[in-house]
């Protein structure tokens, strides 16, 4: 399994434990396990969930299949403490994610922007974030505690775009 987001590791510890965290497009879970390691409740969810299921029944782990991009949001408003978006991509997703949000609950967002076609995948448009777009729709309706945006060389080289934001109490 890959190494865990260097964003995710700097702040979740900011994440309150009052309600689970939403680990979105979860893949293989690297991040739901981190989280579950520091005594958070998760909710893992992604398209396939064959990856994650081999953690089925592990005490705090919540597994939800569902197709993000196709059909209904699945969370109600105001239900995670905190939700972890890594490698990932779907803006009609932004409102739904921050609604999601408890008041005091903190988004950790951490995917590739604009420029990182010069050094691979992925080098779509669609799937790469234009300059500051992170802390431009978030900033509406969450405070922003920290945002970056730039090259980063670890795990591999990338051009990347990251968010910690806080939705008000």
């Amino acid at each position: 399994m890959r190494p865990i987001s260097l964003w995710i590791e700097k702040y979740a510890h900011l994440i309150p434990k009052q309600k689970p965290v939403l680990d979105l497009a979860c893949g293989a879970g690297r991040h739901s396990l981190y989280l579950l390691g520091a005594g958070y409740e998760v909710t893992a969810v992604d398209i396939n969930t064959s990856p994650i299921e081999t953690y089925q029944g592990r005490e705090g782990l919540s597994i939800v299949q569902a197709d993000l991009e196709k059909e209904r949001w699945p969370f109600s408003d105001n239900t995670f403490s905190g939700i972890v978006v890594v490698n990932y991509l779907w803006r009609p997703l932004f409102a739904d994610i921050a609604a999601a949000l408890s008041p005091g609950g903190i988004l950790l967002y951490d995917t590739f922007a604009q420029g990182n076609e010069k050094y691979g995948r992925p080098s779509n448009p669609d799937f790469l974030l234009a300059p500051g777009e992170l802390a431009e729709f978030f900033s509406n309706s969450l405070d922003v505690i920290d945002f970056f945006e730039g090259r980063v060389d670890a795990p591999n080289p990338a051009c990347r775009q990251s968010i910690v934001a806080r939705k008000p109490l």
